[in-house]
């Protein structure tokens, strides 16, 4: 290497085309900072070595192991060659096989008693666990430590790696940039963290942490190290977000202040209970940021069934009242006609404005989805473009050029995350100024994941029950253990219809798609069954145990009027059971359904079957939902669905739920539309690095908005935020 890299220097001008094409390809690796930021996931030291008896079956390891014997074979009447090298651990063996040429060439260096790291991916022949054709390093050889007692000093970075690049190749290479770096004073590599920072809080110097992550020589290194990189992550990403949240702050926006005796009060003397506390305090909330001149920006989360639709309405009536429109964007069809049924039956003749029996106060509440005819379609854009209609529920087809807004004050995005980025600033560009926002989850979101994936929104938690909702009881069927366990499932159901109630029975696919092998949520490889289908189940049902009641099927693939039939015929009382697929997941709302039985319920994830059982017990009734799973006691897929079982907290479920995924989730495309930046800190466990991050970032952007005064910080931002994802946080 002639001359010192930059961080965002490409690889292939440092390591040579082949390897930087392999770190490219197979490990996202495209840069110097990002092989740099390609992180140990573990170390190997002496007296640690890999449990050589528990290598998983067809995964490529790396193990740190000496060679106890080895042996040349002939087969095929002498024709072939083999060398087999039986590698220990201290606690089990493994089987290196090298075959042809690779046997003489191989048989000169794996001499008993050398050590060496070795990889390759893990097979069995004749009962015996091995490697064919393995890749390896010996340690004391070509550079390595020469005796026991200098390699005993050493911890070992084994790195992320793949088929084609083992670990210690990507140590080697790293190992080569920080010599470069390291003889030049890493003169060329800025800090972002600021040195008040840094020194407030005792972090190690970047140049520091690089060395101590990739060549530790304590674990106290690797914990210091570990410390700073975190604050790396967590800061800039923070910054990120503080200065989206001052950019809104400087944004014009119309306040929106409900006039007395308006609209929203009329709804208002309509409601037939009083609001929750928490629902109070929430709305105070929303209505105080409508009241100010630049746009709301606000995360409405609770628990299922916590009444953040009426929240959300009431919001949207205090816009309307005030002169303005608000816009509400759903994810389906099912749930925006849903959305549509529940607020005009909700608000009655206050959303008959400008029909015969209207109220005096009344608006248009109009619903414009894709399948729309077109007699229908007109009259709803006509509608909104005079400003008849006040408020309109809609799916991806609100977002069209074609549709035009008289004054469009408040959009209220229901579930954000299955909307892509573009899609909701395109329904926000059709204000006259920014309109204020109001995103609803129903999916809890723990603080820290808040605070990281929605740091630019304010949040608001609905953490209350209506009064008199009793709580859902849940239970797991063991169908395959226990058999009858099921036939009393299915006895449940008939009990509670012939009490006057409905039930759900919830299937993971529709079943006239071609059958494939489906995994369980929690990956395990075993090959299954395919998952049970709707079409299926109706028909069984029908003939076997619910024979005689009235059971339709629900599904994504049926016609817009279809399935706008079978809903309004389950929410009239007309169908006894209504088995689906996850259509009835979120904003269906039949309070007379008090059971669902979800099948094949390991198959789903932990937030999504705690979404499906909020749709029962909605009403005055008690709810039931029933978990049924063909998996084993023991498995982790019955481990999760009991812990579904143990508890109705959302917020709980969902720190669960986020454990058993990559980390990469949080940030992931459903959320900012790009790939994860976080690859040392963890949400869930750094709770109060991101914390103390978002105070020093929120503090340093009041001081100086466009960090004219942190060029590092700035250069740090700019790697962070490609020209994609500034483009996906400008936008929101």
């Amino acid at each position: 290497m002639d001359s010192v890299p930059a961080l965002d220097e490409p690889l292939k001008k440092t390591l040579g085309g082949t390897t930087a094409k392999v770190m490219a390809e197979h490990l996202d690796l495209h840069t110097v900072g990002d092989l740099l930021h390609h992180y140990p996931r573990r170390y190997a030291e002496r007296g640690e070595l890999t449990a050589l008896a528990d290598l998983p079956l067809d995964e490529h390891v790396t193990v740190v192991a000496q060679v106890s014997k080895a042996a040349k074979k002939t087969f095929n009447r002498g024709k072939g060659v083999r060398l087999e090298v039986v590698v220990t651990d201290g606690s089990g063996t493994l089987t290196l096989v090298f075959f042809g040429r690779a046997a003489h060439h191989h048989e000169r260096e794996l001499l008993p008693g050398r050590r060496g790291m070795f990889a390759g991916k893990v097979s069995v022949f004749n009962r015996t666990r091995q490697l064919a054709h393995p890749d390896y390093a010996l340690l004391g050889v070509d550079g390595g430590p020469q005796d026991v007692e200098s390699f005993a000093n050493r911890l070992l970075p084994l790195y992320p790696a793949c088929k084609q690049l083992a670990s210690w190749q990507i140590a080697k290479a790293v190992a080569t940039l920080l010599d470069t770096f390291e003889a030049d004073g890493w003169q060329d590599v800025e800090d972002p963290l600021p040195r008040t920072l840094r020194e407030g809080r005792a972090l190690t110097s970047l140049p520091e942490a690089f060395r101590r992550i990739h060549l530790p020589r304590t674990k106290a290194d690797i914990a210091d190290a570990r410390a700073r990189l975190k604050w790396d992550e967590a800061f800039v990403l923070q910054v990120a977000l503080a200065r989206r949240r001052h950019l809104e702050s400087t944004l014009p926006a119309v306040p929106r202040v409900p006039p007395e005796g308006g609209l929203l009060d009329a709804f208002d003397a309509t409601l037939p209970f009083t609001l929750t506390e928490g629902q109070r305090t929430v709305t105070d909330e929303i209505f105080a940021d409508l009241a100010t001149d630049h746009p709301m920006h606000r995360l409405l989360q609770g628990e299922v069934g916590s009444g953040k639709t009426l929240v959300a309405l009431r919001a949207m009536l205090a816009v309307v009242a005030g002169g303005g429109q608000a816009a509400m964007l759903a994810p389906t069809e099912v749930l925006a006609q849903q959305h549509h049924r529940s607020i005009t039956e909700m608000m009655g003749e206050l959303a008959e404005g400008g029909m015969l029996g209207g109220a005096e106060q009344a608006t248009k509440v109009v619903l414009l989805t894709g399948s729309m005819g077109a007699a229908s379609r007109r009259a709803a854009l006509l509608d909104l473009v005079t400003g008849e209609a006040g408020v309109v529920i809609g799916t991806h087809a609100l977002i069209e050029d074609r549709v035009q807004f008289h004054d469009l004050g408040l959009v209220v995005v229901d579930e954000q995350h299955r909307f892509g980025v573009e899609q909701r600033d395109a329904l926000r560009s059709k204000g006259k100024q920014p309109p204020h926002l109001l995103v609803m989850t129903a999916t809890p979101i723990p603080r820290t994941v808040a605070m990281t994936v929605f740091g630019d929104l304010e949040t608001s938690v609905l953490d209350q029950l209506p009064a008199g909702r009793l709580p859902i009881a849940s239970h797991v069927v063991p169908a395959k253990d226990k058999p009858h366990f099921l036939t009393r499932a299915w006895e449940r159901v008939r009990e509670e219809i012939a009490a006057g109630h409905q039930a759900y029975v919830v299937c993971p696919r529709i079943g006239d798609e071609e059958d494939q092998l489906a995994k369980p949520a929690d990956g395990d490889s075993a090959e299954r069954r395919p998952p049970l289908a709707v079409l299926e189940v109706a028909d069984e049902l029908v003939k076997g145990p619910l024979r005689g009641l009235r059971v339709e099927s629900l599904h994504g693939r049926m016609a817009p009027e279809s399935k706008d039939g079978v809903m309004r015929r389950f929410a009239a009382g007309e169908v006894d059971v209504l088995v689906a697929t996850t259509v009835v997941e979120v904003g269906v709302n039949v309070p007379n359904a008090t059971v669902m039985v979800i099948m094949d319920a390991d198959r789903f994830g932990v937030s999504q079957l705690h979404q499906l059982r909020g749709r029962v017990g909605r009403g005055s009734a008690a709810g039931l939902c029933l978990l049924v799973s063909d998996m084993p006691e023991a498995s982790p897929a019955r481990a999760r669905l009991g812990a579904v079982a143990a508890t109705l907290d959302g917020f709980e479920l969902s720190r669960i739920d986020l454990e058993q995924r990559r980390e990469g989730d949080v940030l992931g495309q459903a959320q900012s539309g790009v790939r994860s930046s976080l690859r040392m800190l963890a949400v869930i466990d750094d709770e109060e690095v991101i914390a103390a991050a978002r105070e020093e970032a929120t503090a340093i952007v009041a001081d100086d908005p466009q960090l004219a005064g942190f060029p590092a910080l700035r250069t740090a931002l700019d790697a962070l935020l490609d020209t994609e994802r500034e483009q996906y946080l400008e936008k929101g």
